[in-house]
């Protein structure tokens, strides 16, 4: 049986309706996001806000790259977790002045366990950098995230 061979290059579409000045709900395929602000910025806190969902997106991508590596490379992933902080200069979101890059420091913390060598772990925390594409979108745009690691070897 031949593999299938993914395109290189794809189309991402997604519709937004937007019922307040606040709220959004994204239907992506066969899902819906919904995307708001809090009730002390004029929502109606039904969800994760704009810059949330994106932060969140980061948790995500991590997620899912870093075990993609780990299959690719044979590292047994017997346990992951994965934080975030992020300091946000709000000038740019209250419409003071513009901002550069709304989020200049980002911090990963990564609790991974596995069996496997370190030198492998050590491969897998080189390319998650090269392959996360949040991660990377987030550092071309000036942001500079911290990768915290702690490695449980079993």
């Amino acid at each position: 049986m031949t593999p299938i061979r993914e395109k290189a290059l794809v189309s991402l579409a997604m519709e937004g309706t937007c019922p307040t000045h606040t709220r959004s709900h994204v239907q992506i395929g066969a899902h819906e996001i919904v995307i708001d602000e809090p009730a002390a910025r004029g929502g109606t806190d039904l969800a994760p806000t704009p810059l949330e969902t994106l932060l969140a997106s980061l948790i995500g991508c991590t997620n899912v790259i870093l075990n993609k590596i780990a299959a690719r490379d044979g590292v047994p992933v017997e346990g992951l977790e994965v934080t975030l902080r992020a300091s946000l200069d709000r000038r740019g979101t209250a419409l003071q002045e513009e901002v550069a890059v709304p989020f200049p420091a980002i911090e990963l913390s990564i609790a991974f366990a596995t069996s496997a060598a370190a030198a492998a772990v050590e491969r897998l925390k080189a390319d998650l950098g090269r392959f996360c594409p949040v991660s990377k979108i987030l550092r071309q745009a000036g942001t500079r995230i911290d990768e915290n690691w702690t490695v449980t070897y079993r």
